[in-house]
């Protein structure tokens, strides 16, 4: 900023507070000459960045912004002695992360324009900016800048200034805001305004109402737009991504006169987009991307007069066909029509738009292929279609897009070969061509042209790429950063990446690559500054080439799938994501846990490890989110550790393993658990109660171990409990015990459960009515949660939830659990009595296993309501009377075992009926008619026996001797006998 001519020589003391704050300021780094004219002696008020009123030589404007200073101290209080200053503009400036001064800021009363931008401030905002102190404020910036990059399809970053993501916050919006009645431009990006809860928009909306400008991306904003909102009739930008919002994006936005900026993605806004909105004049700016719940149609009719330069739709439920008339959006620059449910053919009217510059097409239902008026877009430098239902080959013209510098075209029906002519694209950065069906034979040398590409993506085609290896074109080769060949057909390890020493991303799973990884790989690699991706999943790796504790950082590094042997690697430098599932690693190096320190997830599952691990581990345990070392030969108790210590842990998988002694009873109130499976171990002692504290706990599987306990109604408190596995374990006692069962039984209500399994136990008792009462979610349906019972982690790292189970008659692992599926199996336990008739309001019920218990009475008609049965077993229990003809309705029934039980008479007669054979009926000498060889007689004699009131009773035990055979105590039949002749 040039300084001012002031008529008025700077006061003494003014100058004396500026050169106290230069000297705060280090003396290198930063703009070099902007202190150069700050010279003792001379008039402050022509000092570079320095400005005066010009009546009474006081400071009015300091504009330091942009300069790179570094102030390792902080902000010197000597600036608040400039108690005339007007403008103050210190932006673009490194303030170390010290916190902004409690006391001092109040001084400056005067302030129109405060802009602390880019300054890498930390802490709490002081009460002293804004509020009551600053009338007059019309411009206030305390925003930090960032900007996403996607790398690829999977991995994107968010590049910021600053080391931290939450820089400042606001701890009372409300008391900033206040009293600023004049405030015209407001910028909080990066700033934590979570305190303000919902009442952010009211907050706005009653103490600014000359806003022009509100920009608040990424502050933990939630709640919705708000009906205040609209009498903010002076905006024109509202920048509110990458917030938690929801609700609706209000209609009112088009009656803003001069709005040319709405900028809502990334959020969670849901409901109709107001069409109206597309029909304003001023609007520049649209962008709704990456709000799955927002949808909508593009009018069919757009403005001949529109000022729209961006429109972008990724991300959302925006449906129909794409209209001609788009071609009326003249000024279009960028548009981005990345929603799954457009359909259709694209309209040759987009040709049209000669200044379009980025193009982003999605639509599964999109037919066609690549259309020919692309190649008209000569000013395009991004194209995209992803996840779309085109198809065909690229054509050659594609190499005539020169100022392309991002081609993506993933996930759609792409074939052939990839041409030639696209070597001529030489500005190209990114190109993704993955998931599609492209053939053929690619050269890596054939990208050498792209001397700035940066991101490749080859995988999932039908590829066959080939490394030259020695080729002396593969030493120009541009310095790709991201390279993904999954599924490429490649038999050895690339050599181009001994050329690539910037690589931050590699991709080489699916492959069948049989080799060490070569030494020199680890010797390029630790050369950078790390790697955010390494995958080797998924080949024949034999050996890594490298002492386990590999010299380089990795973000995510996945090794699975493979045949490595010895102890587990460790990058020596970090990593956030580690998975060494499915080799044959024996053994965890000592001192391990000393890398941990930036791990959230760990799996090592399906390996050789053994021997006690908790000294191995427990040292990092504090931000563990996934441990999963399933399946090896681990032993000893389990470490207290893995309960007490993992605040942030969200699955722990121990299953089939050697642990021992009792489950570790100090589990912590700030308890993260979701998924816990401690199954197939040799577990003894009680369930520990202190596993209340784990709200959050959707699975938990402690199934063949040496458990003794009664029935967890305790557990009923956990409220997002979907699965609980206690079979194969040394449970006793009945379902409901005081004080459970009786009219406070309650207490036993699980309200989410829909998987319970405690087969093979010691329960006993009968089967009490209130217990199935209390399982809600087996009757109605909820729409809570997605689909997988799954959790989601960065570079699209998935974890499954998963439980062992017996359903439709064989022992199964569930490797992906469904939200939609439900179980009861009560199997092998001394359960006795009949099936309560409530047994068919369970209607949800997928499979039911009763098997192997001392059940009795006949079987309920009411298994006629449980329309969506796949899987029932009744076998081995004490059922008699005939198979309820109702069960011959049950048209997903697959599996039926009703063998071994006292049923007679004839099999119901239906299509699915048919399906079963013989083995489904076996022990039950009364029954008759097909899949059986035993024919009936006629409708009289398959009739039960006390039908027929005037039969002799020796005919009764008669008939029971024959249909039941004769293992019948002796003393069940006398009473029998007995009952017969009091009739």
């Amino acid at each position: 900023m040039a300084s001012s001519n002031s008529p008025v020589p700077c006061l003494e003391e003014q100058a004396s507070s500026l050169l106290r704050l230069k000297l705060s300021f280090n003396k290198t780094g930063g703009d070099s000459t902007t202190f150069q004219s700050w010279i003792p002696g001379t008039d402050c008020c022509r000092w570079e960045g320095v400005s005066c009123g010009g009546t009474d030589g006081r400071v009015t404007k300091l504009d330091l912004g942009g300069r790179d200073l570094q102030a390792a101290g902080g902000l010197d209080p000597a600036l608040f002695s400039l108690t005339s200053l007007k403008l103050l503009n210190l932006s673009g400036n490194d303030f170390n992360l010290s916190q902004l001064p409690a006391v001092g800021f109040e001084q400056l009363t005067e302030l129109t324009h405060l802009d602390l931008s880019d300054t890498n401030f930390a802490g709490p905002v002081p009460s002293g900016i804004g509020g009551r102190h600053h009338p007059s404020l019309v411009y206030l910036d305390l925003s930090t800048s960032f900007y996403a990059v996607e790398f690829d399809s999977e991995n994107s970053e968010i590049y910021y200034d600053s080391e931290f993501l939450w820089q400042l916050s606001v701890p009372n919006l409300a008391a900033l805001l206040a009293n600023l009645s004049n405030l015209e431009e407001l910028r909080l990006g990066l700033v934590d305004l979570s305190s303000s809860g919902a009442g952010w928009c009211n907050d706005l909306a009653r103490f600014n109402p000359k806003l022009q400008v509100i920009s608040l991306p990424y502050c933990s904003l939630s709640g919705q737009i708000c009906e205040s909102f609209s009498a903010l009739r002076s905006l024109r930008v509202i920048e509110l991504h990458y917030n938690h919002i929801s609700g609706s994006v209000p209609e009112f936005l088009y009656w803003f006169p001069n709005l040319t900026v709405v900028q809502l993605s990334v959020n969670k806004l849901q409901g109709q987009f107001p069409p109206i909105i597309f029909q304003h004049k001023m609007l520049q700016t649209i962008d709704l991307s990456e709000n799955l719940g927002i949808s909508g149609v593009l009018p069919t009719t757009l403005s001949q007069g529109s000022s729209l330069e961006s429109l972008l739709l990724k991300g959302t439920n925006f449906s129909g066909t794409i209209p001609s008339s788009i071609s009326s959006l003249k000024s279009l620059k960028k548009l981005g029509l990345g929603a799954s449910g457009f359909s259709g053919t694209l309209p040759s009217s987009i040709g049209e738009l000669k200044s379009l510059e980025f193009l982003e097409v999605s639509g599964l239902k999109l037919v066609g292929s690549m259309p020919l008026w692309i190649s008209n877009l000569t000013s395009l430098t991004v194209l995209r279609f992803l996840y779309c239902g085109l198809s065909g080959p690229l054509p050659s013209w594609i190499g005539n897009l020169k100022e392309l510098t991002e081609l993506k075209l993933y996930s759609c029906n792409f074939s052939g070969k990839i041409p030639p002519q696209i070597s001529n694209l030489t500005h190209l950065e990114t190109l993704l061509l993955q998931s599609n069906a492209f053939v053929g034979e690619v050269q890596l040398s054939a990208f050498s042209t792209m001397q700035n590409l940066t991101v490749l993506n080859l995988s999932d085609n039908q590829l066959h790429v080939v490394d030259e290896g020695n080729s002396s074109s593969l030493k120009s080769f541009p310095k790709i950063e991201f390279l993904r060949l999954a599924s490429c057909n490649l038999s050895s390890f690339p050599k181009i990446l001994r050329h690539l020493d910037t690589i931050q991303g590699v991709d080489l799973s699916y492959n069948q690559i049989q080799e060490a990884i070569p030494s020199w790989a680890w010797e390029t690699w630790k050369g950078g500054l790390g790697i955010i991706l390494l995958n080797l999943s998924h080949n024949e790796f034999t050996s890594l080439g490298s002492d386990p504790l590999l010299p380089v950082y990795i973000e995510f590094f996945d090794l699975s799938f493979n045949n490595f042997t010895g102890p587990i690697p460790i990058p020596r430098d970090g990593s956030v994501m580690l998975d060494y599932s499915s080799n044959q690693f024996s053994s965890i190096p000592l001192g391990y846990s000393t890398y941990l320190g930036d791990t959230i997830f760990l799996k090592a599952s399906i390996n050789n490890l053994s021997g006690n691990f908790s000294t191995l581990i427990c040292g990092a345990i504090s931000i563990l989110e996934v441990i999963d070392l399933s399946y090896n030969n681990l032993s000893g108790p389990i470490p207290s550790c893995l309960i007490k210590d993992a605040s942030a842990l969200q699955v722990l998988n121990l299953r089939e393993n050697k642990f021992v002694a009792e489950f570790p009873d100090n589990i912590n109130n700030d308890c993260a658990l979701e998924v816990l499976d401690l199954s197939a171990n040799w577990i003894d002692g009680k369930i520990p109660r202190s596993l209340v504290a784990c709200r959050n706990l959707e699975t938990l599987d402690i199934g063949s171990n040496q458990i003794s306990d009664s029935f967890p109604c305790w557990m009923s408190s956990l409220p997002k409990l979907q699965v609980l596995v206690l079979k194969s374990n040394k449970f006793t006692g009945r379902l409901l015990n005081p004080p459970y069962d009786s009219e406070d039984g309650d207490k036993c209500e699980f309200t989410e459960l829909r998987i319970v399994d405690i087969a093979s136990n010691n329960f006993s008792g009968s089967l009490p009515e209130g217990w199935l009462k209390m399982l809600k979610s087996m009757m109605t349906r909820s729409n809570n949660g997605t689909l997988v019972m799954e959790n989601q982690y960065t570079h699209g790292q998935t974890y499954q939830f998963t439980t062992a189970v017996t359903y439709k008659g064989n022992d199964i692992t569930i490797s992906k659990i469904l939200r939609t599926l439900v179980l009861i199996d009560i199997s092998d336990n001394a359960f006795y009595g009949t099936i309560p008739e409530t047994i068919g309001d369970l209607v949800l019920l997928h499979g039911l296993n009763m098997s192997h218990n001392a059940l009795g009475g006949s079987i309920p008609a009411q298994f006629g309501n449980l329309k969506n049965l796949e899987s029932l077993d009744l076998s081995s229990n004490e059922f008699y009377g005939e198979i309820p003809q109702e069960l011959a309705s049950l048209n997903f029934l697959s599996t039926l075992n009703l063998s071994y039980n006292m049923l007679f008479g004839k099999i119901p007669e239906s299509s699915q009926f048919s399906t079963f054979t013989n083995s489904s009926f076996i022990g039950n000498t009364g029954l008759c008619g097909p899949p059986l060889s035993n024919q009936c007689r006629n409708e009289t004699e398959t009739s039960t026996p006390h039908a027929n009131s005037e039969k002799n009773p020796a005919d009764v035990v008669l008939f029971i001797f024959t249909a039941f055979g004769f293992g019948i105590c002796f003393s069940v039949t006398v009473i029998l006998l007995e009952r017969a002749r009091k009739g």
